[in-house]
């Protein structure tokens, strides 16, 4: 700016020079034209000078922005580098205003999250297929052989946090359902409750209210062919999900051991029948809540090394007419990893009346003389997991239930096995695809064993 003054203030001086010499032609070697032209001279060199220092300046200026273009975007310390920051910041209040526009908000402000998976099963099953897509029992009819497919196993989850509590606790909570409700046509699939829960948590003691399988019976083998009910169900595996209250307290032994002292109150089923436990029939028992308690002791080792053992036990009396029923249920669970590629977990209870827990019916017979006999039973069920990499992984699993056969009428199921296998393999780490095939294997007393083969091709996408 400087250097552009004196260049106008010379020009215009030069003007009036030559104005002057035009009307003065003969007076160039006066005194006063001789004072001008040195003046001029002076102009001139101060020129040069202020040129000079401009071009001083300059260089010193692109000295200093140097460091600065090495650690910061050029976008910063360019000419327009205060446009270029708006523009930044134009760009993250459109993608603000995007989330505010998708973002799920409760009614509380609290955050809530959206999981579940979409999925696909295409199965075959056997002749003994008890009229349904997964039989959990051979059917004592001959049919015809079934397959088909079907998208009523999908599930969908609310996942909430909640608000700090008193103590230093949190509250947080769960919703799941699925679509296994109404029949297997593809337009009367109904929205089913699965388990939900209401979660208070402190350092070393929880509280849940909601419904969950039995505290007795917390695992679950691994399947996408039996979702809408637990896999081995009625073949060693009470699941039914039900109301229920539980506590827990947690103590340390170590860095790598601890307790966990679980106690329940469960609302038990109140159904007694002898086929599908998705077909309801009239009930003939009137349920009361249980108590249930589980003590459990885990130890690690290593990085992956770990084991976990649990006792639990169940009992509670229902009403059948004017008859108490008592039911006592005693289990042990287990999960044993030894090796980073190989795990072992299960069950195993024995009791009387176990099918209000969603296990194998019946849980008691009407015998003549109107006594009514509570039926005693051993289960269990036990897989083998084996993750061969991060995108393949192998499954094992097998379970029985055996009721007494002195506590049932001909005709009843004295047992009924399970047993099947499958691969799975994620194509991402959202995408699943498994096989599964197996056999249910069910004996009625004094008839005989009846045999139903399924098989299984699923494709399951995680969100």
């Amino acid at each position: 700016m400087t250097r552009n003054f004196v260049r106008a203030f010379c020009g215009r001086y030069l003007a009036v020079l030559v104005l002057c010499g035009a009307g003065t032609a003969g007076a160039q070697n006066t005194p006063e034209v001789r004072e001008i032209l040195s003046r001029l001279d002076r102009l001139e060199k101060d020129n040069q000078t202020l040129t000079e220092e401009v071009r001083s300046l300059r260089k010193e200026l692109a000295t200093l922005r140097a460091p600065a273009q090495a650690n910061a975007p050029a976008a910063e310390v360019a000419s327009d580098g205060q446009q270029s920051v708006d523009e930044r910041l134009d760009v993250h209040q459109s993608r603000l205003d995007e989330l505010a526009q998708t973002k799920v908000e409760a009614s509380q402000k609290f955050p809530i999250r959206i999981t579940g998976m979409a999925l696909f099963n295409a199965y075959v099953n056997g002749r003994h297929n008890n009229q349904a897509d997964n039989p959990i029992i051979a059917s004592l009819d001959l049919g015809d052989s079934t397959g088909g497919g079907t998208l009523r196993q999908s599930t969908i989850g609310l996942l909430f946090d909640g608000p700090k509590m008193f103590g230093g606790g949190k509250v947080s909570g769960s919703f799941y359902m699925d679509f296994f409700g109404g029949s297997t046509a593809s337009l009367n699939h109904l929205v089913r409750l699965r388990t939900a829960g209401i979660h208070l948590d402190w350092t070393n003691t929880s509280v849940m209210i909601g419904q969950d399988k039995p505290l007795i019976s917390p695992r679950d083998p691994d399947s996408l062919a039996q979702v809408g009910v637990s896999p081995l169900t009625a073949a060693g595996n009470p699941w039914l999900w039900q109301p229920q209250i539980r506590v827990e307290q947690r103590f340390g032994l170590g860095e790598n051991g601890g307790v966990r002292a679980q106690a329940a109150v469960f609302q038990t089923s109140f159904l007694n029948s002898t086929g599908d436990p998705n077909v309801y029939v009239p009930a003939t028992e009137y349920s009361k809540p249980g108590g249930e308690g589980r003590v459990e002791l885990w130890r690690r080792w290593g990085e992956t090394g770990r084991l976990e053992i649990a006792g639990g036990i169940h009992v509670n009396r229902n009403r059948v007419g004017q008859v108490s029923v008592p039911t006592d249920v005693y289990s042990v669970d287990w999960f044993f990893r030894p090796l980073q590629k190989l795990e072992f977990s299960g069950l195993f209870f024995h009791g009387r009346n176990v099918s209000v827990l969603g296990a194998l019916r019946p849980g008691f017979t009407f015998f003549p003389g109107e006594r009514v006999m509570p039926v005693r039973t051993n289960g269990g069920w036990g897989q083998l997991h084996i993750p061969v990499t991060s995108r393949v992984a192998f499954n094992l699993y097998g379970g029985q239930q055996s009721n007494y056969e002195s506590d049932i009428l001909a005709g009843n199921i004295s047992s009924n096995a399970a047993y099947f296998g499958n691969v799975m393999y994620r194509f991402a780490p959202n995408v699943i695809l498994s096989f599964e095939g197996g056999q249910v294997r069910t004996t009625y007393f004094r008839i005989g064993n009846r045999l139903n083969d399924h098989y299984d091709l699923a494709i399951a996408y995680l969100f």
